[in-house]
């Protein structure tokens, strides 16, 4: 789903797009769910149901157990909401919010927009992204939040549900239609193996900055070191969000 609340754009410089869970909030959203769940875990059935890259399924059956349980969507959203942010990340966002000329914040994630948006409206966060793209979310008239994939698409690389980098394909076309001109550059904030991907698809100007230790890092790394090297853009390993907000210092700059 892609979110078309927030305001329109100015023409910034740079674009920069982040990951949501193990990026901008600590632990997997889906995780912290689970707290709120009888006894704080879930049934052996319901843990051996899960299929590596089905996400969104998975965190649907989760969501139906819940339900089925007796636990609030408030519940639900007040665990989401005290997910801690990862190291730094909120420094990142006071740097980008006094920056609007030159970076557009956008986000992309396999979360769900329940989430996204309960979290960022406690962290005092949603107006700095323009938009969210992630799978739907809504409350049925039973009470309960049921999720929808995002899209479908044909890369094999990727979960059934979502390819980031068709997203950001198409986000860059569009931008780059609506503003007459391209970005100068291009920034990604991520962790996770799904966040290869788009990575992939940045060019030499581009940066992308994986979480240090991380898959997207250590897949980057990878293939860095492939022949032909297959991996385009600089890599800025980070720890802390204000390893980023140091680089991005250097980017505004330069002229």
């Amino acid at each position: 789903m892609e979110d078309q609340s927030a305001p329109s754009g100015m023409s910034s410089r740079f674009l920069i797009i982040f990951d949501f869970d193990e990026t901008i909030v600590h632990m997997n959203s889906d995780d912290a769910v689970v707290q709120v769940a009888p006894g704080k875990q879930l049934p052996d059935w319901l843990k051996d149901s899960f299929r590596p890259g089905h996400f969104n399924e998975n965190t649907h059956r989760v969501l139906a157990y819940m339900a089925e349980q007796g636990v609030s969507v408030e519940a639900i959203r007040s665990a989401v909401e005290q997910i801690p942010p990862s190291p730094g990340i909120l420094k990142l966002f006071q740097f980008l919010q006094a920056h609007p000329q030159d970076f557009e914040t956008v986000l992309v994630s396999d979360a769900n927009m329940y989430f996204i948006e309960a979290w960022l409206h406690r962290a005092g966060a949603r107006q700095l992204f323009l938009k969210i793209f992630t799978n739907p979310a809504s409350i049925n008239t039973k009470g309960q939040l049921q999720l929808l994939p995002y899209h479908s698409h044909n890369c094999p690389s990727c979960p059934d549900n979502m390819c980031k980098q068709v997203i950001l394909q198409d986000y860059l076309a569009r931008r780059t239609k609506e503003r007459g001109c391209p970005f100068q550059r291009v920034c990604y904030v991520g962790d996770g193996a799904n966040d290869f991907c788009p990575s992939l698809a940045l060019g030499p100007s581009d940066v992308a900055f994986p979480r240090e230790g991380y898959p997207m890092h250590k897949m980057i790394t990878v293939t860095q070191q492939g022949e032909p090297p297959g991996f385009k853009a600089a890599m800025v390993p980070w720890v802390s969000g204000e390893d980023v907000v140091a680089h991005l210092k250097r980017l505004v700059e330069e002229r």
